[in-house]
C-alpha cells in the first residue's frame, strides 16, 4: 500500500504532467546555436573549423575569431562535432536548442600529438584538463542542471563524483578525501573566492546552497587532488568554475520559479564587439517558512553580471561581479521556538566578489600563448550570533573581511610539444576587522576552567605566491613539473615551497596510466588567528604531500573507467591546546553548546594526519543511446593524533562512499533522471552527562571520535522534465523530489538539554518534492 507521502507526489506528478504518450509537434520550430572555437593550450580563436549537428546536415566553419552560428537547428538536446586540421576532433553534448534564446557554447580543442603511425580517432565526448592529469572530471551546465536532488547547485554536483562526501544532507562542505571542508578551494573566472555560498561557514567552503547561477555556468572543473602549480593555499581540492559569456546574437532572456524562490536573467550583444548578462534571485523560502510553522526563516537574495568585451583581435576585456544579501530571522514566539533557536548559530551575512581580467594572445614564429591579468576583490561581512532560551547572548561575531588580489599568468607554447606556465598572484587582506563575544561557560580550557572571549581587533595581511610549469608532451607521454613558492606575512614562518610532478603514459588509445606527487600547502583562516593573542605566533601553514596513481580506460566515445589510489600525508595541521585529544575541523553552523566555534581558541600547528584510499568512477555520456549517467565508488580512511600523540579517526572519516545518477531522455520533450547515494557514518564523541562535571552538555573530548559512528546515509533523489517549445519561447517545467522513500538520515550528534544526554539528531524534512517552471524567450 502507497504511504501518504507517495500517494502526494504520485498524484502530484498526474497532475503536472500530461500522459508520456502525449507529444508535442515540434518538427517546425527551430533555434540558433551560437559560439567559439578555440586552441585549448593558447587560447588563439581557430579558423576554418568544421561543426556539424550529429544525426544532421546542418553544420558550419567559424571565421578568423573563431565564431560560428548554426541556425534552423530543430529544437531539443543535440551533439555537435568539432574538427579542425592539426586538432584532436571533439564532440560535444547535451547542448540545449530552444526557440527561446540562442544557446551559446565555447569549444577547446587540443592540438594533436605527433603520431608514430596512421590511426583514426574518434572524436571523444570527454575532454581532458591540459594543466590537471590526474583527479579530475569535467562537468557543463546540463550535468549540473538535470541532476536530481542537487538544486541546481554546482557544489552538490560536484559531490557526486569519487572522494566527495559531505557532511549532512542540507549542506553543500565537500569532504575530499578525508579533508575537513576549510581545505578546498573554489575559483570562479580566475578568481579564488573564501566561500561561494549563502549563508557560507566563515574561515570554510561550505553552506546550504551556492550562489552561482547555473544558466551562467560554462564549465565546472573539479580536481580531488594534484592539481597544478598555477593553484594552491589549499590542500584538498580544487573546483574551478568558468563562466560563459552572454549572447551575441541578440537579447534574450529568463524567468524561472521553483520551490524555494524566483530568478529573472537578461543577456544580449554590445554592438559587435562583446555581451552581457545580469540576473537576479530570490528566495521566499521566508514565506514558506512561516506559513509552515517553522521557527527558523533564512531569507536570501543574490545578482550576477558579467560583461564581455574583445578590445581588437589580441585584447579582450571581461568584468564580473556576484554578491548576496544573506539575512536569518526567528520566531521566538513560545518556549520551544526558543529552546530550538537556542542550538542554532546564525549567520546573517552580506558577501560580493568581483574582477576585471585582461587577455592578451601571444602570437609569433617560435612561440604562441596568452597573458591572464585579474585585477579581483573579495568582501564579506558576518553578523553571526547565538542564544539562549532566554534570550540571553551566547555567542556573538560582527567581523568584515575584504580582499584585494592581482593575479597575473603567461601560458606560452615554445614548440608543439613544450610548454611553460608562469605567473605571480598578490593578496592584500585591507579590511579584516573582528568583534567576538563567547560566553566562558562554552569556552573551558583541558582542566574546565571557564575562559571566555571578548575580542575588538583588525588587521591586514599580505599573500604572495609565485609558480611555474613547465610542461613536455610526446608520443605516449606527457610530464608536468612545476613549483610553488607562497609566502605569507602574517605568520611567524613565511615562506613555504611547493614542487609538484605529474606523468602520463598512454598504454594505447583507449587506455592511460596517470601519476602524481606534490606538496601542498594553505595558509590559516583569518578568523583563527583571533582565537588568542599566541594564534600568530603558533600557527603554520598547514602541509600536505600527496601521491596518485591511476588507470583510465575510454570504453567508447562516450563512455569512461577510471580507478585511482591515494595516499596524503597532512603536517603542520592545526592542534587544540584546550582540547589536545583533537584537531581543528569545523565545519558548518557550529552550535556553540557543543564546542568552541570557528577556531576561537589556542591553537598550535603541530597534529599529523593521513588520508589513503582507492576509487572507481564510470561515467556514460549522452550519445546515440539516450542514456547518461555516473557511478563511483570510494573506500578510504583518514586519522589524526592532536597533542597527546594518539591516532584516532578524522572527524570526517566516511569509509564508504557510493553514488550513481543516471537519466534517461524519451523524445525531445521528456527527460527523467535519479540519483542514490550512500556513505558510512562519521565518527561522533560522547558528551559529558554528569551534571556536576564543569563540562556539561559539552563534547567529552577524553573520549573524541571513540563514540558510536553516525548511522549511515543514504538516499535516492527522482527529476522529471518536460520541455515545450513554442515559436519564440520556451517553457521547461519539472518536479524534483528529494529523498523519495523517506529515509531519516542523521545530521550530527548533539547534546538535548531536556533529557541530559547526547542524542543522535536527524533531519526532519522528509520527501522533498520541489516543483519549478522556466521561461526563456
Amino acid at each position: 500500500m502507497l504511504k501518504a507521502p507517495s500517494i502526494f507526489i504520485f498524484s502530484l506528478i498526474l497532475s503536472l504532467f500530461p500522459s508520456l504518450a502525449y507529444s508535442q509537434d515540434t518538427s517546425s520550430i527551430t533555434g540558433i546555436l551560437t559560439g567559439t572555437i578555440i586552441n585549448a593550450s593558447t587560447q588563439a580563436p581557430i579558423n576554418g573549423a568544421t561543426i556539424v549537428v550529429n544525426g544532421t546536415k546542418i553544420g558550419s566553419r567559424s571565421n578568423s575569431q573563431g565564431k560560428f552560428t548554426l541556425r534552423s537547428i530543430p529544437v531539443g538536446i543535440i551533439s555537435i562535432k568539432a574538427t579542425a586540421i592539426g586538432f584532436e576532433p571533439r564532440t560535444l553534448s547535451d547542448i540545449a536548442i530552444s526557440s527561446g534564446k540562442p544557446a551559446t557554447i565555447t569549444i577547446l580543442l587540443s592540438e594533436k600529438a605527433v603520431q608514430l603511425e596512421a590511426t583514426e580517432v574518434e572524436a571523444s565526448y570527454f575532454q581532458r584538463s591540459p594543466e590537471t592529469i590526474t583527479s579530475t572530471q569535467l562537468l557543463n551546465s546540463e550535468d549540473i542542471r538535470r541532476a536530481p536532488g542537487v538544486q541546481e547547485d554546482v557544489i552538490r554536483a560536484v559531490a557526486l563524483l569519487p572522494g566527495v562526501n559531505v557532511t549532512s544532507a542540507g549542506r553543500n562542505d565537500l569532504i575530499v578525501r578525508g579533508g575537513a571542508p576549510f581545505e578546498n578551494l573554489f575559483v570562479v573566472d580566475n578568481i579564488e573566492v573564501p566561500n561561494i555560498n549563502h549563508f557560507g561557514s566563515q574561515g570554510s567552503t561550505g553552506g546550504p546552497l551556492s550562489l552561482i547561477n547555473i544558466d551562467f555556468v560554462r564549465e565546472v572543473s573539479f580536481s580531488a587532488g594534484g592539481f597544478s602549480s598555477r593553484f594552491g593555499d589549499r590542500v584538498s581540492s580544487l573546483t574551478n568554475i568558468s563562466l560563459r559569456e552572454g549572447n551575441e546574437e541578440r537579447f534574450g532572456g529568463e524567468i524561472n520559479f521553483s520551490a524555494t524562490g524566483f530568478g529573472v536573467i537578461a543577456e544580449g550583444p554590445i554592438s559587435d564587439k562583446g555581451s552581457y548578462f545580469v540576473s537576479a534571485r530570490r528566495s521566499y523560502l521566508d514565506i514558506l517558512f512561516k506559513a509552515l510553522g517553522f521557527s527558523f526563516i533564512p531569507d536570501y537574495w543574490d545578482f550576477q553580471t558579467k560583461i564581455s568585451y574583445r578590445l581588437d583581435d589580441k585584447n579582450s576585456l571581461s568584468f564580473l561581479t556576484i554578491g548576496a544579501l544573506d539575512k536569518i530571522t526567528f520566531n521566538n514566539d513560545d518556549e520551544e521556538d526558543r529552546y530550538s533557536n537556542s542550538r542554532i548559530n546564525s549567520p546573517t551575512q552580506d558577501q560580493y566578489f568581483s574582477g576585471l581580467t585582461w587577455k592578451h594572445l601571444i602570437t609569433g614564429s617560435d612561440m604562441n600563448g596568452y597573458a591572464l591579468v585579474t585585477l579581483g576583490r573579495t568582501y564579506s561581512a558576518f553578523n553571526t550570533a547565538q542564544r539562549d532560551s532566554n534570550l540571553m547572548t551566547l555567542f556573538n561575531n560582527t567581523s568584515v573581511e575584504g580582499e584585494n588580489s592581482l593575479r597575473t599568468d603567461l601560458f606560452l607554447q615554445l614548440s608543439p610539444g613544450t610548454e611553460i606556465i608562469v605567473g605571480n598572484i598578490i593578496k592584500y587582506a585591507s579590511l579584516l576587522d573582528y568583534d567576538l563575544f563567547l560566553d566562558s561557560r562554552f569556552r573551558r580550557n583541558q582542566s574546565g576552567t571557564p575562559i571566555g572571549l571578548d575580542v575588538d581587533s583588525s588587521f591586514t595581511a599580505f599573500r604572495n605566491a609565485t609558480h611555474a610549469t613547465l610542461v613536455l608532451t610526446s608520443d605516449a607521454w606527457k610530464a608536468t613539473f612545476g613549483a610553488r613558492l607562497d609566502y605569507y606575512d602574517f605568520l611567524q614562518e613565511t615562506t613555504y615551497l611547493s614542487p609538484r610532478l605529474t606523468i602520463s603514459y598512454a598504454l594505447n588509445q583507449v587506455s592511460t596510466l596517470n601519476l602524481s606527487a606534490g606538496r601542498y600547502y594553505q595558509s590559516p583562516s583569518f578568523i583563527w588567528l583571533m582565537g588568542d593573542p599566541s594564534n600568530q605566533q603558533q600557527l603554520k601553514a598547514i602541509r600536505a604531500d600527496q601521491i596518485v596513481l591511476g588507470y583510465e580506460l575510454q570504453l567508447a566515445a562516450d563512455l569512461k573507467f577510471q580507478v585511482e589510489g591515494y595516499y596524503k600525508w597532512y603536517g603542520n595541521y592545526a592542534a587544540r591546546l584546550f582540547r589536545p585529544q583533537a584537531v581543528l575541523a569545523p565545519s558548518g553552523f557550529d552550535d556553540v553548546q557543543n564546542d568552541i566555534p570557528f577556531g576561537l581558541e589556542p591553537l598550535i600547528s603541530s597534529s599529523t594526519g593521513y588520508a589513503r584510499g582507492i576509487e572507481a568512477f564510470i561515467q556514460k555520456k549522452m550519445g546515440e543511446i539516450p542514456l547518461y549517467g555516473l557511478m563511483s565508488l570510494t573506500i578510504n580512511e583518514s586519522r589524526f593524533s592532536g597533542l597527546d600523540g594518539i591516532d584516532r579517526p578524522g572527524a570526517f572519516d566516511a569509509r564508504i562512499i557510493f553514488n550513481i545518477a543516471a537519466g534517461y531522455r524519451f523524445n525531445e520533450n521528456w527527460e527523467i533522471s535519479t540519483k542514490f547515494r550512500y556513505s558510512t557514518g562519521a565518527p561522533t564523541t560522547p558528551f559529558v552527562e554528569d551534571p556536576n562535571e564543569p563540562l556539561y552538555g559539552q563534547l567529552n573530548f577524553q573520549q573524541y571520535n571513540a563514540g558510536e559512528r553516525l548511522p549511515a546515509f543514504h538516499s535516492m533523489d527522482l527529476r522529471i522534465d518536460r520541455r515545450w517549445n513554442f515559436e519564440g519561447f520556451l517553457l521547461i517545467t519539472y518536479i524534483d523530489i528529494q529523498n523519495i522513500y523517506n529515509r531519516k538520515n542523521a545530521n550530527n550528534y548533539r547534546f538535548d538539554q531536556r533529557l541530559g544526554q547526547g542524542v543522535v539528531n536527524f533531519a526532519g524534512a522528509g520527501v522533498i518534492p520541489s516543483l519549478g517552471i522556466n521561461v526563456e524567450f
